[in-house]
């Protein structure tokens, strides 16, 4: 039985059970490539860049190129959400609270995609043909916090890494909390032609900044840290990206199960399962961002 239920039980108090503030399922999902794969890991093949040779005489030899290739391995992960409700609880109910149970763990799934693709952004891919060599986000792609929050000079210097390295422009994206969009109002005079649009992205009038379409990311973990880590100390980590750069591969999609429980008197179970796992295709393809906080 859950320990939260019985706040429910003061009679004609409420006509509905409401649900406590929390982040509403992924909000990293469609910002990343999805593939559906099956079995505990997935690989993803990459093809590098080659140049063309001049030719510099008639009738010369073909050019052999060799073009580099190269894959990325994914471990899916399972991941399970339950809780019980009683009967007794029920009667006691203005409602059914069934459903509210199942939204929370489908918001509860939501959260976890989030942690996994956060983790494979930042985190270590692993390459090879076996998918055993660990490969680390290296310190030319992480910009420094340089005693302040998110600013638009940090914003361009993304930006810059992203374009230096050919990076399509177009699907970017960066992943903030609250107090980083703060923190880049605080930084544009009122005078800036920035002001506005800044503004506007605080008040979420507005998404896109300089390219990128901001994703603020306040949810938590399972141990009550947010999904967006600190780095070290009280540097936080924001992370930009291109769609392709990172792919989610989804072994299985969250499923629900609601049943009756025999062994618990009867009680209904909201059972909810899914496997996933993600992985960083290219290491020029995202930028790490510190910001004090």
């Amino acid at each position: 039985m859950s320990t939260q239920i019985t706040t429910a039980f003061v009679g004609q108090y409420a006509a509905n059970v409401t649900m406590l503030a929390q982040q509403k399922g992924s909000k990293l999902r469609e910002a990343v490539r999805l593939e559906h794969v099956t079995g505990k890991q997935a690989f993803f093949d990459q093809i590098g860049a080659t140049a063309a040779r001049r030719r510099s005489s008639r009738h010369a030899d073909t050019p052999r190129m060799d073009t580099p290739h190269a894959r990325r391995r994914c471990a899916i992960e399972d991941f399970d959400w339950a809780d019980l409700i009683d009967r007794e609880d029920r009667l006691r109910l203005l409602i059914d609270p069934t459903s509210t149970y199942a939204r929370s763990a489908a918001n509860a799934m939501g959260r976890a995609i989030d942690e996994v693709i956060v983790d494979a952004i930042r985190g270590t891919a692993f390459t090879g043909e076996t998918g055993a060599t660990p490969l680390a986000l290296p310190g030319t792609q992480k910009l420094p916090a340089a005693g302040t929050g998110l600013t638009i000079a940090k914003l361009l210097a993304a930006k810059r890494a992203l374009d230096t390295a050919d990076i399509d422009g177009e699907d970017r994206f960066i992943a903030v909390t609250s107090r980083q969009l703060e923190d880049l109002l605080g930084t544009t005079q009122v005078t800036s032609g920035d002001f506005n649009t800044v503004r506007a992205l605080v008040q979420g009038d507005l998404e896109t900044f300089l390219g990128f379409r901001f994703l603020r990311v306040d949810g938590v973990r399972i141990d009550g840290t947010k999904i967006m880590p600190f780095i070290t100390g009280n540097e936080r980590a924001c992370l930009a990206w291109q769609r392709d750069q990172v792919v989610l591969g989804m072994g299985a999609e969250p499923a629900a199960r609601i049943t009756e429980r025999p062994d618990k008197n009867y009680a209904t179970q909201v059972f909810y399962s899914m496997s996933a796992g993600a992985t960083r295709m290219q290491e020029t393809g995202v930028v790490e961002i510190a910001c004090i906080e």
